[in-house]
């Protein structure tokens, strides 16, 4: 099994890098292959409107030179997706947010393609708006039929400068338990991967 998490931070080794490798560590133990992938401070621009994924149904976005395609690529081979993002005015990056309507919207342009994959949201936070962000990310994973498992807490961490998270027990204990369901849900769910409702009637 493939678990890949996205880095929505500008900020290379910040707090949401180290919250995303937290939660990966327990899936390399449980066997699973991981990627770490950087987005932000990539340019990744956000959604046109132009809805040529639903004519060409090829996967990918019509917009292509940007690396929106690159990662897609790597979301619809995944088993287990973890979007990260630190906390901008109460909400997730310019970056993420580009990649939560793209890649919602490719998906069901073909066929529903996030259905069934495990997605799970992490925030780097100073203080306030965490939830907020956390949510984001959230109601695109629900809106596609990704499984969302739950953890201990919301999966937040406290931090501002780099490595201030660190400092955050709880919030690090918290993407510990974090991998471990995943791992756990992901072998749940593997025999049955293929038997995820199918009804598109409401969606045209």
């Amino acid at each position: 099994m493939y678990a890949l998490a996205i880095n929505g931070s500008p900020r290379k080794g910040g707090n949401t890098e180290t919250l995303l490798r937290a939660a990966l560590a327990p899936l390399e133990k449980g066997g699973w292959e991981t990627e770490f992938y950087q987005l932000g401070g990539r340019q990744v621009r956000g959604c046109i409107a132009c809805y040529k994924c639903f004519e060409r149904k090829n996967r990918q976005c019509a917009v292509a030179n940007d690396c929106f395609n690159e990662v897609m690529e790597k979301i619809i081979r995944a088993d287990a997706i973890l979007l990260g993002s630190p906390t901008y005015f109460s909400d997730v990056t310019a970056e993420m947010k580009a990649l939560l309507d793209r890649t919602g919207l490719v998906s069901i342009a073909n066929g529903r393609l996030l259905r069934g994959k495990i997605g799970a949201a992490v925030i780097a936070v100073r203080r306030g708006g965490g939830i907020h962000a956390f949510d984001s990310i959230n109601h695109m994973f629900l809106m596609s039929q990704v499984i969302v498992p739950g953890s201990l807490y919301w999966n937040l961490g406290f931090g501002l400068d780099k490595g201030e998270v660190e400092s955050d027990a709880e919030g690090l204990n918290n993407m510990k338990n974090l991998g471990e369901t995943v791992d756990w849900l992901g072998k749940a769910m593997a025999p049955h991967k293929d038997s995820y409702p199918t009804d598109d009637s409401n969606y045209g």
